[in-house]
């Protein structure tokens, strides 16, 4: 999404075209860190070579990094109240359930109806599992053998 901005802005002001958002996309892709600060360190790099460069992701990541460093002190100050740990944890829960509400509506169109009680069961141990703390490969072996050991739907077709 950023990167789409990025290259709207860019190519109607003419700055790049399309040639050089896919080489910028391509290459921002292969080095390590985001994909956004790598394409906006190459749009600096374009402009003003090292100068542009540094400066690009001085202004690209400063400022996020105060942001995120001014929350987290704020929080390590005020985590210590009772309220603060509810709304957190009720934060944190909320997020739990949207997320899995999303992973839900994005696998049903390819679980047959047969096969949900099947991946409920598999997906309830493997919640199960790690809440108990167990590893994720040790969550993942259960849920294989869980899988190989319950009987497949009957197929509809």
């Amino acid at each position: 999404m950023s990167i789409e901005l990025l290259r709207r802005r860019f190519t109607t002001r003419g700055w790049i075209d399309a040639r050089d958002h896919g080489v910028f996309i391509a290459i921002s892709r292969f080095t390590p860190g985001t994909v956004v600060l790598a394409y906006v360190v190459m749009l600096g790099w374009r402009f003003h070579r090292w100068l542009g460069a540094v400066f690009a992701l001085v202004v690209a990541s400063v400022p996020a990094s105060l942001i995120v460093f001014s929350l987290s002190a704020t929080l390590a100050r005020i985590d210590r109240y009772a309220a603060v740990r509810a709304l957190l944890a009720v934060g944190i829960l909320v997020a739990s359930v949207l997320v899995l509400a999303s992973a839900w509506h994005l696998l049903r169109p390819y679980l047959p109806k047969p096969s949900r009680l099947r991946t409920f069961v598999v997906a309830g141990v493997a919640i199960v599992l790690v809440v108990l703390g167990a590893t994720p490969v040790r969550v993942l072996l259960v849920a294989a053998v869980i899988s190989s050991v319950l009987p497949l739907p009957e197929s509809t077709e």
